[in-house]
């Protein structure tokens, strides 16, 4: 994320350097390359050379940044969890749980009226890709426990942190997976709350 990002554990402003962004802007064209890419040829058919020069970079690079083509097309999901988190950080410590989750949501799916087409897409995609799902999950359950972490400091209680992160994830994964499945008949932000 470019620009001044707060967090509700921080005292100060951090100002992303240009490298920073440059990075970011890297990873996030691989990652959109990778996902141009699936969606024309298929998974199968994709190879990360052809993902590389796609994002006009050398395969050292792309190595620099993603394990492999299925690392490359999951960046955008740890992208979204990364900011639900810092979301959730930026929540004033006194709010309810669920509702600071709630709330953190409601800011991940208000920045624009609905998802990109393309992540509709990739989320169908992976689905239909059991290696990738399994990524993707691992992935997830590491987000999980990053969440209640942050629920913990909130609560005290990691018991109730745990549910808590587990209850809210299961809540989203769900209302994503209507919503999908309605091909967005209702505005995303409204079904997943």
């Amino acid at each position: 994320m470019a620009g001044l990002c707060r967090g509700a554990h921080e005292d100060h402003v951090r100002v992303e350097t240009l490298r920073d962004r440059k990075k970011a802007a890297t990873a996030d064209a691989l990652y959109r390359a990778a996902v141009r890419l699936a969606i024309a040829r298929g998974l199968d058919a994709v190879t990360v050379e052809a993902i590389a020069d796609e994002a006009e970079v050398s395969r050292r690079t792309f190595s620099n940044y993603f394990a492999n083509k299925e690392d490359a097309l999951l960046h955008g999901d740890r992208a979204r969890m990364r900011r639900l988190l810092e979301e959730l950080r930026a929540r004033p410590s006194s709010e309810a749980p669920w509702r600071a989750l709630r709330r953190s949501a409601a800011a991940l799916f208000t920045d624009a009226d609905e998802p990109d087409p393309h992540w509709v897409v990739q989320t169908r995609l992976i689905r239909r890709h059991p290696t990738v799902l399994a990524q993707q999950m691992a992935g997830h359950a590491a987000f999980e426990q990053d969440l209640a972490e942050e629920l913990r400091l909130r609560t005290g209680d990691p018991m109730r942190a745990r549910l808590l992160a587990a209850a809210f994830l299961a809540g989203l994964r769900v209302g994503v997976d209507v919503w999908i499945e309605r091909n967005g008949a209702d505005p995303m932000g409204a079904q997943i709350d």
